[in-house]
């Protein structure tokens, strides 16, 4: 039995322990199982399986409460200090705007750019209206091209272009790769060696919004959060407006 399974074993084994005798155990007690107390305990686990089952449960249940936690004070942030979810994050919009919509993408994500011709339109109806910030959210382990585009934008950010990067990235989606992202800083006039030493520095910010997403529980991209309401996936104009048009009715209610 490989290394990784006798370690799952072992745990399993603590937490059936834990589970039973109502109490915690020492750290180093991973390495002290007794064997024959070890086989015990399997032979429990064979005839009372459910109790994985019913462990499994709570630590879902646990890592739902979790979430939904992060995503109250991320909403409440929204609503009265904004500046803390922004940070500095590209923004499109007045600052002082009631209306806050937050999207995590990434670049490689067909669904992404569906969205982004979504949103150019919308962000240009409602300019005076709301609040458009971008965050990172690479799906790494399908996207192999995401990290990248990710660091290339955020480079590209750092001079002042990253809506312009961005439009370029998703017009260009399927020719993404490193020959488009020199490209692109050319026909911007981007300082060539600043975007180079930049885009070695850009882990640090992407990671903080992947572990925002994750902190959140969101899963997939496109995801959107507005105030107090989330929605992800490919999205028309019109439902977007109409969850603006709610939120605006919600905030003049709040003022009166």
């Amino acid at each position: 039995m490989c290394q990784f399974f006798k370690y799952l074993r072992t745990c399993v084994i603590l937490g059936l322990l834990y589970f039973v005798l109502g109490h915690s155990l020492p750290a180093q007690a991973a390495s002290q199982i007794n064997p024959q107390l070890e086989q015990q305990v399997l032979q429990i686990l064979r005839e009372h399986p459910e109790v994985i089952l019913e462990s499994v449960q709570a630590y879902k249940q646990q890592q739902q409460e979790q979430f939904k936690q992060a995503q109250q004070a991320f909403l409440q942030n929204l609503k009265i200090n904004p500046q803390v979810v922004i940070g500095n994050s590209p923004t499109i919009g007045l600052a002082q705007s009631k209306i806050v919509l937050v999207e995590f993408s990434d670049f490689q994500c067909p669904y992404c750019a569906e969205a982004h011709k979504t949103l150019k339109p919308l962000l240009v109806k409602h300019h005076n209206d709301l609040i458009f910030v971008y965050k990172h959210f690479p799906l790494t382990a399908i996207h192999a091209e995401a990290m990248p585009a990710a660091q290339a934008a955020w480079a590209a950010n750092q001079q002042g272009k990253f809506w312009e990067y961005q439009d370029a990235l998703f017009a260009n989606q399927k020719q993404l790769g490193e020959d488009l992202y020199l490209d692109i800083a050319k026909k911007l006039n981007l300082n060539l060696p600043k975007f180079e030493r930049d885009r070695l520095l850009a882990n640090t910010a992407i990671g903080q919004d992947i572990q925002l997403a994750k902190k959140l529980g969101i899963a997939g991209t496109p995801s959107f959060v507005m105030n107090s309401q989330n929605f992800s996936g490919a999205v028309q104009l019109s439902d977007i407006e109409s969850k603006l048009a709610d939120t605006n009715n919600n905030s003049t209610k709040v003022r009166g």
